[in-house]
């Protein structure tokens, strides 16, 4: 239905592989859950970030 939409879908509370990999079957390109990251700070998230080269500092 949210495809017909042409609205978003993300997944959430995926902790395994066996979770996620039906709903990669089925289309569900966006996901969060334990199976990616616990949950952290903002702050060490945007820090994650920089680290990784995926954002630069302004």
């Amino acid at each position: 239905m949210a495809r017909s939409l042409r609205m978003g879908i993300i997944a959430e509370g995926v902790e395994t592989s066996p979770l996620l990999t039906p709903l990669s079957n089925m289309g569900c390109k966006v996901a969060q859950g334990y199976y990616f990251s616990k949950p952290i700070e903002a702050e060490a998230f945007h820090r994650l970030l920089l680290e990784k080269g995926l954002i630069t500092k302004r």
